[in-house]
């Protein structure tokens, strides 16, 4: 008999906590309208996408809310020069586009004149949802944008190619090495390869920019002087640059190969799924774009492979993960209905809502509980210790203008080692 009771206890007290547990977690995470739900109205949201099919499936889901509120997605054509014109005119949009490196650019000064502080607690947005490291705050710790997307650095991989070669994705540079090498030996020109062309290409600066912050990282005094274009910087540009170098010397890319691929985007993308190339160098904006052109290339539907978005392995202690905004929003405070803007903005700044979004348009989640596409899933298992948030550590855009300028003539052999890092802070 008291054996039997107990067993009764425990089942209940399991039931109870099943019944108690996932009910208070929807219940947190339920939307509850806090305006007239037939309010009827136009909101606006304004960026540089040619299209934007994530957010308008959530404008779908906010009209189940509000069904009277019509939403809509413009671009702006040439966005950073019209944006401040854009939000001051006669049809400004309520939502826009913003981007950290506008933070200090006197250009962008009245586009955050106009912008509102979302930390406001009386908006009621969830901001502990988002990576704190994604947060960008003022010296007031006013937060002006908010990430709906993060990105990060790396490279895709053509995992059945590594299958097919008996061969293991590298986690450090001796195993870089060592598998561009077996790649090479066994036919394969470009074991990595990447869009090299302008400087504006991220094939050499996505190696040397994780390396340069986190050298940085651990020299506060080197940080400020980086970030004040003091040439003594330089010298911490030196490691990354060295990596460049290494990875050109060892024939792991062949720039002239490279050279071939007409930009940073499609044309990388649909390289790629050749099926030829082992590894391709990019950014996660770029991988945005792959679901959508699978079908678009025949080599691809031909022969499908399996592909994942990895660090690149480009130190002996292993890749980076650098935890970084992609695409933020902030409210337009002069706008028409701002109520209901900042109501779309609560909306939409929640776990589920941010997850879903990311999902469709093939970016990183900004979301703490980092649920990644399983293209990204290489980046789940980077330790605490190698991930890397630019908007933590205060990184400005001349900073890294420097970084991919020195990467791209050291990469390309226009320049020594010592000339780009004599020249930080001058590099055009």
């Amino acid at each position: 008999m008291k054996k039997l009771i107990c067993i009764i206890l425990v089942i209940c007290t399991f039931a109870a906590l099943s019944a108690c547990g996932p009910a208070a977690n929807e219940q947190s995470a339920v939307f509850k309208p806090a305006l007239d739900t037939a309010a009827s109205c136009s909101i606006t949201v304004a960026g540089s996408y040619d299209n934007f099919e994530a957010l308008e499936a959530e404008f779908d889901r906010f009209n189940e809310f509000y069904p009277n509120v019509k939403l809509s997605y413009v671009k702006l054509d040439d966005y950073n020069n019209t944006l401040v014109t854009a939000l001051k005119g006669n049809d400004k949009p309520n939502i826009f586009f913003s981007y950290a490196w506008m933070i200090g650019n006197e250009k962008y000064k009245d586009v955050f004149a106009l912008a509102e502080d979302l930390s406001d607690p009386k908006l009621g947005l969830d901001l502990k949802c988002i990576r704190s490291g994604l947060i960008n705050r003022d010296a007031e710790g006013h937060v002006m944008m908010v990430p709906v997307f993060s990105r990060t650095y790396g490279m895709l991989v053509n995992n059945d190619l590594f299958k097919k070669e008996n061969l293991k994705v590298p986690t450090n540079l001796t195993e870089l090495l060592s598998v561009c090498r077996e790649f090479k030996n066994k036919g394969y020109k470009n074991p990595m390869m990447g869009y090299s062309v302008k400087s504006s290409s991220c094939l050499m600066n996505t190696v040397a920019y994780p390396i340069f912050l986190a050298t940085l990282s651990k020299n506060s005094e080197a940080l400020q002087n980086a970030n004040k274009l003091d040439p003594s910087a330089g010298e911490y540009m030196k490691p990354a640059l060295e990596a460049v170098k290494k990875l050109i010397d060892n024939g792991c890319v062949d720039l002239s190969e490279c050279d071939k691929i007409e930009d940073n985007y499609t044309k990388v993308i649909l390289r790629f799924f050749e099926g030829d190339v082992p590894m391709m160098i990019c950014t996660g904006d770029t991988v945005s774009g792959t679901k959508k052109r699978e079908k678009q290339s025949e080599a691809f539907t031909n022969a499908p492979f399996d592909y994942t978005f990895s660090p690149i392995a480009a130190t002996e202690e292993g890749g980076y993960f650098i935890d970084s905004p992609s695409v933020e929003f902030s409210v337009n405070t002069s706008c028409n209905d701002l109520d209901m803007t900042n109501e779309f903005i609560r909306f939409l700044i929640r776990k589920d809502e941010l997850n879903n979004m990311a999902s469709v348009k093939r970016l990183v989640t900004p979301t703490s509980d980092l649920s990644f596409d399983s293209v990204y899933a290489p980046f789940g298992s980077v330790p605490s210790e190698r991930i890397i948030s630019p908007e933590v550590l205060g990184i400005t855009d001349p900073l890294t203008v420097q970084i991919r300028l020195a990467s791209f003539y050291v990469g390309k052999g226009e320049m020594t080692i010592d000339e780009a890092a004599a020249k930080y802070g001058t590099l055009e």
